[in-house]
């Protein structure tokens, strides 16, 4: 598994070399540090969506929720970040396995999703992938923070649409 992972990070990060994808993937994922475009996407629907503002609020408690569950994980694993492709951003941390980026951005995606966001999928996707074109993570270190935002935000789907409130 491990000689795959080094490929398949070390083919998406070689997408990085042509400036345009670079300068996107680092976009992406400065505004993805600490689940905060998600965190935003969030709060800007609770403010315009009066009617299901409390729904939008709990979503983003669980993208948020998501996201500090991936940094717990962290710090049991302690996996390192990948050494053999260079890194095209700094980090906040030094640990890799899961990648929050994408626990916040997949769990966002299944919460607002259900209130009716499809559009934000592709962007989750594209933060995903952007974690590998800037070398900072392996795809399975995507795809268990993948698995856990969805499993997360689907865990407290009947608390965000506003059963088991009790």
């Amino acid at each position: 598994m491990d000689d795959m992972d080094h490929r398949i990070l070390s083919a998406l990060h070689a997408c990085g070399a042509d400036p345009r994808v670079a300068s996107a993937a680092r976009g992406l994922s400065l505004a993805g540090e600490h689940g905060a475009l998600w965190l935003a996407a969030g709060l800007a629907g609770a403010a315009v969506d009066g009617a299901r503002r409390g729904a939008w609020l709990r979503g983003t408690a669980l993208v948020a929720g998501a996201h500090l569950g991936s940094m717990g994980v962290k710090r049991v694993v302690r996996r390192a970040r990948p050494a053999h492709v260079r890194p095209r951003m700094r980090t906040a941390g030094r640990h890799s396995f899961p990648s929050s980026h994408a626990t916040s951005a997949t769990a966002a995606a299944v919460a607002f999703g259900a209130l009716g966001v499809p559009a934000l999928a592709p962007l989750a996707a594209a933060m995903c992938l952007s974690r590998l074109v800037v070398g900072v993570h392996f795809p399975t270190d995507v795809a268990a923070g993948a698995a856990l935002g969805a499993l997360t935000a689907r865990a407290g789907a009947r608390w965000m649409s506003g059963g088991g409130r009790d």
